[in-house]
């Protein structure tokens, strides 16, 4: 239960399902004393450049607000599900570090609550949906995620990481195959495992080259 006293903080992610990149996550909570921000969504439902508007709003009216980035190390050590719990868990710290714990509430996109948290907390599904807080904090993860990713193409041009974001689209996947996977590819998902793994050489056994003398 929420009373009219209690802080609201959204927590969200993005890039749970790409193939490389970190997942990132954000926690926000609103100024009541600010004005209200208009055409609040679930940050898959707009487009980048109204993301990158609503960005630079939330972050200006925000009580407090957190950005996390779990690298791929991170995430092939502990899995993606379990990296995600540990950035939504840093990124609500992060948020509240400077407010009355006791008045804080999280609502956690998603049906899972990560352990250790350090204020109340409630699993919202379909929270982007749903609830302003949850859909600014997937705003800022998505944004913050897509601009690491286009930084990250200038250092691997070859995947084209700037267009898909590391997701597994059929350029992405033509890539993979092409050149093998790179130090941003998790290795824990079978797609990357899969391109790492040199397919067997199999001689033909008619081949003349090949048989005795």
């Amino acid at each position: 239960m929420t009373t009219a006293d209690d802080w609201i903080l959204g927590v969200d992610e993005a890039g749970r399902g790409p193939l490389a990149g970190p997942v990132v996550v954000a926690a926000v909570v609103f100024d009541p004393a600010r004005p209200r921000i208009n055409g609040l969504n679930d940050s898959k439902q707009l487009t980048a450049e109204r993301r990158e508007a609503l960005y630079a709003r939330i972050v200006e009216r925000a009580l407090a607000w957190s950005i996390v980035s779990v690298d791929v190390d991170e995430i092939d050590r502990i899995n993606i599900f379990h990296a995600t719990m540990q950035g939504m868990r840093r990124a609500l710290e992060n948020a509240i570090s400077g407010l009355e714990r006791e008045r804080c509430v999280a609502r956690i996109d998603g049906n899972h609550l990560p352990k250790a948290l350090p204020c109340r907390a409630e699993a919202w599904v379909d929270g982007d949906a749903r609830d302003r807080a949850i859909m600014a904090a997937s705003i800022l993860a998505k944004v913050a995620r897509d601009r690491a990713m286009v930084a990250l193409h200038a250092d691997h041009p070859v995947y084209g990481f700037d267009r898909h974001k590391g997701y597994s689209t059929p350029e992405h996947l033509a890539a993979l195959r092409t050149h093998g996977p790179c130090v941003i590819h998790r290795r824990s998902f079978a797609p990357v495992r899969q391109a790492a793994t040199p397919a067997p050489v199999c001689a033909d056994l008619f081949d003349s080259a090949l048989l005795p003398a």
